[in-house]
């Protein structure tokens, strides 16, 4: 039998994040439009963004899928036609579905549309995988409450022709496949429109109805009160097991992540995949692809639901992230020996920083000189958005990110 290598899909909530998934190695990316989609929060594509990135991805040979996995109301619906029909002209690959009467509307009015039922759906079996299948779905992307063994059984159980996608990387939903109420109840706003307002990472308190002012915490022994707090997922470590289970696509969850985030992920999980179709069957994940992971923003991390004796996915000390390196210049060019650049934060001469070429292992360099954009030598570029010189052997390509480490407070 052939060796399957994954599909690498990963987010872009705006332009500049699906630049940095084209440009780090994602197979294909997964956005929204301005409606019908589960994240309200990024800045998404309008009619004219998405047509420019459907160019983007196809001139670079990259897939593009469109999000429409809303539970959409009775208002919204009357609007879902000309939707389809606009992703149609501009050639979306594949439209991502989440309610079957969505799935019927496309397959009436763009037969030819691929669709792929999203984890909202909540699918955990063959049976259930089967029957979207025979309705005319592409793919399934499974709830992340399946166990590895459980996706192993459903891909024995289901046509070869399906299309299986499950998320490897990126935040937890405390409630099952993301079908939450919690935020509407408390703020008014409604997840499952994409405006979730994340109360589960809320450090709760309980107070007696006569004593208003008395604030009592509430202890898990002594994990503290973040009772609703998941970790994140990462399974960097175990793709060749994902892979082997028949996961066909490999998911980074993200679209309200920065574009930091999308072009760090993306090359970490791209770097392994290509180690994992070298060597299929002695899979080693270098040390420092572990550590690439942990060098964005992100919450304890876990494996998830895959395997069954994984610990408790709960994080009790804080709803919070941990952040330890920053952004500090994008490229720009390269000329006479110095990187063109554009500053993000601040820095200075001598500084110990990382250039993180795409699909590379991240190259360490020192400060030793800076310069500003006239040529002259400067101690600490100290302007966001400023032209900055950098000593460096060779060019890189434009967009390359330069980061370094945060200083201990």
């Amino acid at each position: 039998m052939s060796l399957m290598i994954p599909e690498l899909l990963a987010p872009a909530g705006d332009f500049e994040r699906l630049q940095a998934a084209v440009m780090y190695g994602a197979d294909a990316v997964y956005l929204g439009g301005k409606t019908f989609g589960m994240r309200a929060s990024p800045q998404n594509f309008d009619f004219d963004e998405l047509k420019k990135a459907v160019e983007l991805c196809h001139s670079n040979a990259r897939k593009i899928y469109l999000t429409c996995n809303v539970l959409p109301t009775n208002e919204e619906v009357g609007q879902l036609p000309d939707f389809i029909r606009f992703a149609k002209e501009i050639g979306i690959d594949a439209m991502i579905v989440a309610d079957i009467g969505v799935l019927m509307e496309i397959k009436r009015i763009a037969p030819d549309m691929p669709v792929h039922i999203s984890t909202q759906a909540g699918v955990v079996n063959y049976l259930t995988t089967n029957e979207l299948y025979n309705l005319g779905a592409s793919r399934v992307v499974l709830a992340r409450e399946v166990s590895l063994e459980d996706i192993k059984i459903i891909r024995e159980k289901t046509p070869p022709g399906l299309e299986i996608e499950a998320f490897v990387h990126g935040a937890m939903c405390m409630s099952f496949s993301g079908r939450c109420l919690i935020s509407q109840y408390l703020t008014g706003r409604d997840a499952n429109h994409g405006e979730c307002t994340q109360p589960c990472r809320w450090k709760y308190s309980l107070v007696e109805e006569k004593r208003p002012d008395q604030y009592f915490p509430i202890f898990e022994e002594d994990n503290g009160s973040y009772i609703l707090n998941a970790q994140d997922m990462s399974t960097i470590e175990h793709i060749d097991k994902l892979a082997k289970a028949g996961i066909t696509s490999f998911k980074i969850e993200g679209r309200a992540k920065s574009a930091y985030y999308v072009a760090v992920i993306t090359n970490a999980y791209r770097c392994a995949i290509d180690i994992y179709k070298e060597n299929p069957d002695s899979f080693v994940l270098p040390e420092w692809l572990s550590e690439e992971v942990k060098k964005v923003s992100h919450r304890q991390y876990s494996t998830g639901f895959y395997f069954k004796d994984s610990p408790p996915m709960q994080y009790g000390e804080s709803g919070g992230y941990v952040r330890e390196w920053d952004v500090v210049a994008i490229v720009e060019g390269w000329e006479n020996g110095r990187l063109i650049c554009t500053e993000r934060n601040r820095f200075y001469r001598g500084d110990k920083l990382e250039i993180l070429e795409a699909m590379k292992k991240p190259a360490e360099i020192i400060a030793t000189e800076l310069f500003n954009g006239n040529g002259e030598e400067i101690d600490i570029a100290r302007h966001p958005m400023d032209t900055v010189l950098i000593p460096f052997e060779h060019s890189v390509v434009k967009g390359t990110i330069i980061r370094k480490i945060r200083a201990k407070e």
